[in-house]
């Protein structure tokens, strides 16, 4: 059952072939079986999810139920959950239990989902590799000596052994689609705005944004129908109008207009990559798609921009946990300011304390024009090459990162190295458009994603693009051996 789409286990649920507490039960023996090999999961919400099926079979049996009734996901653990552990990855939020919920996740729970857990991630959403957690890395489970991609890798990971349907993921830099091409999954980058963060505990807040993980499109899809739309509770929730994100699913792609970017075909792309990727595009093209080169000029400084504007974010973000309201404090202080720099210092893990010390540097008095004034410049530089670029073409595709999944610690002493995993990723988060990745191929026995970016609020358009391509296409059907083993 680990391999079936929602609409699949949709219909058997409301066919009483199954019931929402043995589906449950089913994933839940699966996580204890398997789990201890990926450590995707930091919280395992058994009580919460047996409680929430019994409530799912109750609403099945009165003929009140959505396609998520009775569905059982996971949430990343920087989704506030009521009453259940919320570490964000972190020491500094190891005990903290929020009183109230996030919209992602209310919004799931009120459309009948079941949450199986909270899955492993980077601390605070900081790396892309999930070996920045304070409760160790999350292992590939194409292969155990690699790495899943962060920051979202629990729950890339998670999906992609079938230790869950589908799964909540956050995207600040590449942070759902990275992980969804290294562990051969669906992963859905919504415009910014398009999807609460509300709940949602902050990286950098002009680009993190909140999206669905699963094995599928249409999975996405309807993962997508609960989770987008506007939020008073957000200030930088968006009022326009959601899509209906299923009913063009199977439009016919005759005539969509590809766009090509030659700076993503360049120097540092792994061939094996560039193979999967074209022979992709070529499948577009049997189904009618026309491809064009295009230009994204400004490409190549987006990393720079990004890591001084998400730094600084963070550094601003982070200030909340000093170790008085919630979170960790450090044993015995002599006075108050020992009390903040000891349980900051203690509580914040060294990616995350790197990243606050470069932010706030870049905040500085004397270094703010210099620094995060110019970034922000460039940033709408990086923003304009993708609205010309979307003036000629319907979609834009190529790779998500320049290398299939990487060694585990291989990157881990040279920053600059992990840093360029992400050089196709941010620059959409920078520009606020939505993006995603879907399952391409395999390069070195190991998955390749191939991105798929679009014009603002074009997300059911991205939807319709990826399922055509995978109804042609099983490469999102594979399943990892370890998967096979319970």
């Amino acid at each position: 059952m680990f391999d079936q789409s929602i609409s699949t286990l949709a219909a058997q649920l409301r066919n009483k072939d199954i019931s929402s507490v043995e589906l449950t039960r089913y994933f839940l023996d699966r996580i204890t079986k398997l789990d201890p090999q990926l450590n995707s999961y930091i919280t395992l919400s058994e009580n919460v999810a047996l409680k929430q099926a019994a409530h799912a079979d109750t609403q099945i049996q009165n003929g009140d139920a959505s396609l998520l009734t009775g569905i059982p996901i996971a949430h990343k653990d920087l989704f506030c959950t009521a009453g259940t552990l919320t570490t964000c990855g972190s020491k500094m939020l190891n005990n903290f239990i929020p009183p109230y919920e996030s919209t992602v996740t209310s919004r799931l729970q009120n459309a009948g989902a079941v949450m199986l857990g909270k899955t492993n991630m980077d601390e605070f959403a900081m790396g892309s590799s999930n070996e920045n957690s304070h409760y160790g890395a999350v292992k590939n489970p194409w292969n155990l000596d690699t790495v899943p991609g962060g920051s979202s890798g629990g729950s890339a990971a998670a999906v992609a052994a079938g230790l869950t349907i589908a799964a909540t993921g956050t995207d600040t830099g590449g942070s759902i689609r990275q992980p969804a091409s290294f562990c051969g999954i669906t992963g859905l980058k919504p415009t910014y705005g398009r999807v609460s963060r509300f709940g949602m505990i902050a990286y950098a807040s002009s680009l993190d944004q909140a999206g669905p993980m699963a094995k599928s499109a249409e999975d996405c899809a309807h993962l997508m129908q609960a989770m987008a739309g506007f939020d008073d509770k957000d200030s930088t929730s968006s009022e326009t109008p959601n899509d209906d994100y299923l009913s063009n699913l199977n439009t016919p792609l005759t005539g969509l207009k590809i766009g090509l970017p030659k700076e993503y075909f360049g120097d540092g792309l792994d061939a094996g990559v560039a193979d999967v990727i074209m022979a992709a595009v070529k499948e577009f093209e049997k189904l009618g798609a026309k491809v064009k080169v295009i230009s994204l000029p400004n490409l190549n400084l987006s990393i720079p921009s990004y890591y001084v504007i998400a730094p600084s974010e963070a550094s601003s973000n982070l200030s909340r946990f000093d170790g008085v309201r919630f979170g960790h404090r450090c044993e015995d202080p002599k006075d108050l300011l020992d009390m903040y720099m000891r349980s900051r210092a203690e509580g914040f893990g060294q990616e995350v304390q790197k990243r606050i010390m470069v932010g706030t540097y870049a905040l500085s008095e004397g270094y703010y024009d210099a620094y995060y004034l110019k970034a922000q410049k460039i940033r709408r530089l990086i923003k304009q090459d993708f609205t010309n670029a979307l003036q000629e073409v319907d979609v834009i595709m190529g790779p998500v990162a320049p290398t299939t999944a990487f060694g585990l610690g291989s990157k881990t002493n040279d920053p600059v190295a992990m840093y360029l995993e992400d050089i196709y990723t941010l620059s959409v988060n920078l520009a606020g458009i939505p993006a995603m990745s879907i399952p391409a191929g395999f390069s070195n026995n190991m998955p390749v994603g191939l991105q798929i970016m679009g014009n603002y609020f074009a997300e059911a358009k991205l939807l319709n693009v990826a399922h055509q391509y995978q109804q042609n296409t099983d490469w999102h059907r594979q399943t990892p051996d370890m998967a096979k083993g319970a």
